[in-house]
């Protein structure tokens, strides 16, 4: 889309990072937003020249290099929750402490620990999660009794689980307790319900890779700023990639 077309207002404000879209859809029509000091409708354009703020503050547009936006890797610990609700005891938003307001691209249940991504760049995070956009997730699992060849098997064809079958899935055993599996989709508590449906337990559930971004040495509560050659590849590899997520 040009500059000229104008940006429309949902996007303008999910790309400062403030929410994302679905959230400013929601800013919009409890009439938190104004444009040029009047309420908008939803859908409406925005150009260059127009005023934008949300609770009475100015928000400004996006550098087109995305040099002002933030991009964290985190190693999650066991027992923080993947929201950015503070009233929430052990929120990944008061656990990390940044000085920008960020948010997390998608979730990693309590109980599970690992890498997670947070960005202050609404526009990235549906094109992530998206799971048609077929974006590696790499996990290590461990598990209650010995794995078998049939359950690993039957893990990669695919398992009925929340009235559809898992997308079919690598998975590549590591010890007689622990596998490794890479998946291109993030249902509700999905390698759990996969294990539990086939008679197995999951004791221990840590991510470990994210399209090319990896936890490498990072211990559990540690963050680092994801790396210049790292967003570089993460915009080429969604250059091509649907930016909307479909409606639930």
């Amino acid at each position: 889309m040009s500059e000229d077309s104008g940006k429309r207002l949902n996007k303008f404000i999910s790309d400062t990072g403030l929410c994302s879209r679905r959230e400013a859809d929601k800013l919009i029509e409890q009439n938190r937003v104004l444009v040029n000091g009047k309420a908008p409708e939803l859908g409406t354009k925005i150009f260059a020249h127009d005023k934008v703020s949300v609770d009475g503050k100015r928000i400004g547009a996006v550098a087109k290099d995305k040099s002002d936006r933030t991009y964290l890797v985190y190693n999650k610990p066991i027992g923080i929750t993947c929201t950015t609700e503070r009233h929430v005891k052990g929120n990944i938003i008061d656990a990390i402490g940044h000085k920008e307001r960020i948010f997390p691209i998608g979730r990693l249940d309590k109980p599970s620990e690992g890498l997670i991504l947070l960005t202050s760049d609404g526009d990235i995070v549906n094109k992530i999660l998206r799971a048609e956009n077929a974006h590696e997730k790499e996990y290590e699992v461990t598990v209650n009794q010995p794995i078998s060849e049939r359950f690993l098997q039957k893990m990669a064809k695919g398992v009925p689980i929340l009235g559809t079958v898992t997308k079919p899935c690598v998975a590549k055993p590591v010890g007689k307790y622990k596998f490794t599996i890479i998946l291109t989709q993030g249902l509700n508590r999905q390698i759990r319900r996969m294990c539990e449906f086939l008679g197995y337990e999951v004791t221990k559930l840590k991510r470990t890779r994210i399209m090319h971004f990896e936890l490498g040495r990072l211990r559990p509560g540690q963050w680092r700023n994801v790396t210049e050659q790292e967003l570089k590849t993460l915009n080429t590899a969604l250059k091509y990639s649907s930016k909307d997520a479909k409606q639930a």
